[in-house]
């Protein structure tokens, strides 16, 4: 013997009136049942195989703010049509639209609708507008005003040609169309062979109050089941954004591994970006293709004369470094212009120039910007992850160990060192990890060893060691992502259904 709650024989009966099958609106709209008692039901109906679920996939459409409004006034040709029958089919345009009251901004709008409809076209040179036909009502207002009656309506239980004028308006920017999931309740055998037996609604009380007691009625009352195991309704409570979880890992893991996180500006003077990192001034990513400079103001301040008077001589001749430079004239103003730091290793040297002695431990989370092409895997600003180890006897293999231990805490543990060329490191490499979803090696992080060059400019005597990489990247990995744009569109769905990062 079934037995079924107040809502579950509300819902049956009521698919029953409405001819043994109905979508859930219709159900809501005739038996008075909230939407989500409804779905309720459904699931313990479906559950006991009285009525079958059948999900489809559906267009829904619905009017804007805007299209609501020519639903009211009429589109802005029909308006311009009317306003210029009235002044007898003929008119100059500024006393058609004057009549018309239509703001000027719709007015060539109106016209060009005007002319693609063949309601009227303009003539002479004083801009006289000529009425060309009597305008019968088409089937773009005709769904116009379906849309405003109806609310959100579907798309496919409109007839063709109507179907084809809310594409119309849909390029107009007038309805909007979203697709959903409809869902209709039928009514199976042994549902209607329940309902010819004969259901009686039995008043179910949800909450047992101290009246029922003291009284005794509790007794005959009938009290609502709750199944606490039932999905409730979507709840989308206040959160961080998934990219700023990440970010927030990442700074957790370097300070529960010793580091101490440094900060810096977004503009640098491409002295730090560049010069004292020992790039040559006619290095192709100094290059308005690569890095932002700015127009306003030009140039910044450099450090003290005897920072860059080494950092030029080891450009020009390689100064005491053993170096034979870049062989140069290095130039000032060169060195002073501004810009969009390229990359956070910026402050990492400016960071050392002031802080020699070791052990020096310390990480940045932070934006860079590039002059790079929007693509699905390049942004032109983005997150980078750089740090730094200063000691006395620090070899590459701390570095590995380093890297190593942090990508492990991102569930990162296939972790390879490829050689390759950085221009202010030596012996260089790039951290590869192989991620199992995508089932191939992904470059990380540029790592090496600052070169001599680097270091004695700064005063600095003991070996460091760097890294520095895109947390994009660890971020797309993280989230299952595959197009980096996603991070930064702000999707509010998308943002709703990523769960906390654990």
């Amino acid at each position: 013997m079934i037995e079924l709650r107040e809502n579950e024989q509300r819902t049956l009966m009521t698919i029953s009136s409405l001819g043994g099958k109905a979508d859930v609106d219709q159900i809501v709209r005739t038996s008075g049942l909230a939407h989500a008692s409804v779905m309720r039901a459904s699931l313990r109906l479906s559950k006991e195989k009285l009525v079958k679920v059948i999900e489809q996939k559906r267009a829904i459409a619905t009017l804007n703010d805007e299209g609501k409004a020519y639903a009211r006034k009429g589109l802005p040709e029909r308006q311009l049509m009317k306003s210029l029958i009235k002044l007898g089919g003929k008119a100059r345009i500024g006393r058609v639209v004057a009549n018309a009251k239509l703001e000027n901004q719709l007015v060539p709008i109106a016209l060009g609708w005007l002319r693609q409809k063949g309601w009227a076209r303009m003539e002479g040179q004083d801009r006289t507008l000529k009425a060309l036909k009597e305008p019968k009502k088409g089937k773009d207002e005709i769904v116009l005003k379906i849309l405003a009656e109806n609310g959100a309506t579907i798309t496919e239980e409109l007839k063709k040609e109507e179907q084809e004028a809310i594409a119309a308006l849909r390029k107009r920017k007038l309805v909007e169309v979203e697709k959903k999931t409809l869902r209709i309740l039928e009514l199976q055998a042994k549902g209607r062979k329940l309902i010819k037996k004969g259901l009686k609604l039995a008043k179910e009380v949800s909450q047992l109050t101290p009246k029922l007691i003291i009284t005794g009625k509790w007794r005959k009352t009938k009290l609502r089941k709750f199944d606490v195991t039932a999905p409730g309704p979507p709840m989308n409570p206040g959160k961080i954004h998934p990219l700023q979880q990440i970010i927030e890992r990442a700074r957790e893991i370097f300070l529960a591994m010793g580091f101490t996180e440094i900060r810096g500006p977004l503009i640098e003077t491409a002295f730090w970006n560049f010069d004292a990192l020992f790039q040559p001034q006619d290095h192709p990513a100094r290059e308005m293709m690569d890095t932002f400079y700015l127009s306003n103001p030009k140039a910044g301040k450099l450090p003290e004369k005897k920072v860059v008077n080494a950092v030029a001589k080891t450009h020009e001749n390689g100064w005491i470094t053993g170096s034979k430079g870049w062989g140069y004239n290095w130039k000032t103003q060169e060195a002073r212009r501004l810009l969009l730091r390229t990359h956070t290793t910026a402050e990492t040297i400016k960071y050392l120039s002031k802080n020699k002695n070791p052990p020096i431990k310390v990480f940045s989370v932070d934006r860079v910007y590039r002059n790079e092409q929007l693509t699905y895997k390049h942004t032109a600003e983005f997150y980078q992850i750089e740090g730094i180890v200063v000691d006395k006897a620090v070899t590459l293999c701390d570095l590995m160990g380093t890297l190593k231990a942090f990508y492990s805490r991102f569930g990162l543990r296939k972790v390879q060192f490829w050689p390759c060329y950085f221009p202010y490191t030596e012996p260089s490499a790039q951290a590869m990890v192989y991620v199992p979803r995508l089932q191939h090696w992904m470059e990380l992080c540029g790592m090496g060893m600052f070169r001599p060059e680097v270091l004695s400019p700064m005063g600095i005597e003991y070996p460091v060691l760097a890294w520095g990489g895109g947390l994009e990247r660890i971020a797309m990995v993280e989230l299952g992502l595959n197009d980096i744009r996603q991070l930064y569109g702000n999707s509010l769905s998308w943002i709703r259904r990523t769960p906390l990062c654990q």
